[in-house]
């Protein structure tokens, strides 16, 4: 069985109710949740940059600003490129592609994250990488255009660009509560290790983490501190 078109008349009544429209149809009810992870990668570092310097980062606003511009500039960038990779690579194959180099900025800030002391040139190549969400929104919409006739492109069109565009709030809801359970738990396990190390954070406080510090959790503290 081969998965290469070689003759698609979509225009063609007989040809569309036959074979095109389910052919059509699946692969835009795949771009649709391939597109929504673009765009939850692509804004991740919007949501993430409020909440670095409260798990102990200590880079400035403006270093903040870059990290949540650059994935805008460098998507916007490859945009332009990504919108020839279909023809290239075929609708398909580009898709997988595509959608799996995802995984590189997704997996590295998942453990950039976990270290106060990443590099801020790590965080930037990050953030750029994360402009390959960006760039998927052209070639999705490249894809999709040419399996529907032009009575139906604007509908297929529309939900692709629309229910995709949901990973924008999907990452905005999701990611505080991530940042938020963790925080808890690593809160939590804090206080059972019951040491009488005292809290150094930007509450002044100095209590002893085993009394409750004021400001608790607080974000500086780390295990065996003084």
């Amino acid at each position: 069985m081969t998965y290469l078109i070689k003759h698609w008349e979509p225009e063609s009544a007989p040809f569309w109710q036959q074979k095109g429209r389910s052919v059509a149809r699946r692969n835009l009810w795949i771009s649709i949740p391939a597109l929504t992870l673009a765009f939850a990668i692509w804004q991740v570092w919007s949501v993430a940059v409020l909440n670095m310097p409260n798990i102990g980062f200590g880079y400035t606003q403006n270093q903040l600003f870059w990290l949540a511009a650059l994935p805008a500039l460098s998507g916007a960038t490859l945009r332009i490129f990504y919108s020839f990779m279909v023809p290239l690579f075929g609708g398909r194959k580009w898709t997988a592609i595509s959608t799996a180099s995802l995984l590189i900025p997704a997996v590295g800030i998942g453990f950039a994250v976990q270290d106060p002391s990443t590099s801020y040139v790590t965080m930037v190549t990050l953030a750029l990488l994360c402009g390959f969400g960006g760039g998927n929104f052209s070639s999705s919409m490249a894809n999709i255009s040419f399996f529907f006739p032009k009575a139906e492109k604007g509908t297929a069109l529309g939900l692709n660009a629309g229910l995709g565009n949901l990973g924008v709030s999907i990452v905005q809801f999701v990611v505080p509560i991530v940042i938020t359970m963790a925080c808890s738990a690593s809160w939590a396990a804090i206080r059972s290790i019951g040491r009488k190390a005292r809290c150094p954070g930007r509450c002044g406080c100095r209590t002893p983490v085993s009394s409750g510090c004021r400001s608790s959790p607080c974000p500086r503290w780390r295990p065996g501190s003084a």
